[in-house]
């Protein structure tokens, strides 16, 4: 049950959002194992004169970027499956904005299984659930 928060420095695109969403979606799916039925994407953009790296403002290098936070449960992925997961997504959503700078973020937050959830249970209370006594 990951939650992924995308920032494009980008103007705002219904095409680009649902294509960035499908490779994220495909992505967190396949690399990291996650139920798509429960994979939650907010996409946001943010205009690329208020997006600054090395104090310049994109608008003016001419350069695309990113920041993607997703959370997940701690201990549900390995490093490895993380490392994929970082690169795959970082080739795959620069290939959709132009000249995307290197210094686009991917940030993987593992998060404690009984400091969140949803539908008001958290990860820990579904996995105590889940075993069969």
């Amino acid at each position: 049950m990951p939650y992924l928060h995308l920032r494009l420095a980008a103007a705002a695109s219904d095409t680009l959002a649902e294509k960035a969403s499908a490779v994220l979606l495909e992505h967190t799916t396949t690399l990291l194992g996650k139920k798509p039925d429960v994979t939650a994407i907010r996409v946001e953009f943010v205009d690329p004169k208020y997006w600054r790296i090395g104090g310049t403002p994109l608008v003016k290098s001419g350069r695309g970027a990113f920041h993607l936070d997703i959370k997940i449960t701690d201990g549900t992925n390995t490093k490895a499956q993380k490392a994929s997961y970082v690169q795959r997504v970082f080739d795959d959503l620069s290939a959709l904005l132009p000249a995307c700078d290197p210094t686009s973020y991917i940030v993987i937050d593992d998060v404690r299984a009984d400091a969140w959830g949803f539908g008001g249970r958290t990860q820990e209370a579904r996995f105590i659930q889940s075993q069969t006594l």
